[in-house]
């Protein structure tokens, strides 16, 4: 009679599903700096220049999400320093 709960040989254990998977991407790290003020004029956050809705949403953002906001940052914060 077989044995159903012997434990693989090392070799197979190298194929299991856990093995094969791809690491998962680093997490986007949050922009906020704790100056958390709401511009009145722009609607940005005067520490991370994000918007009230891009702050909401940056919890439950999957990291392409995340990523997509960084990117948008960029040119904000551009323009903070022209003004």
């Amino acid at each position: 009679m077989s044995n159903l709960h012997a434990v693989p040989p090392a070799s197979c254990a190298d194929l299991s599903t856990a093995a094969l998977r791809a690491p998962e991407p680093a997490e986007v790290a949050s922009p906020c700096t704790g100056v958390c003020r709401i511009d009145p004029c722009t609607g940005w956050c005067e520490g991370c220049v994000r918007t009230l809705d891009e702050i909401a949403v940056w919890r439950t953002a999957s990291s392409a999400q995340r990523q997509a906001i960084l990117d948008d940052l960029l040119a904000r914060q551009a323009l903070v320093r022209l003004g």
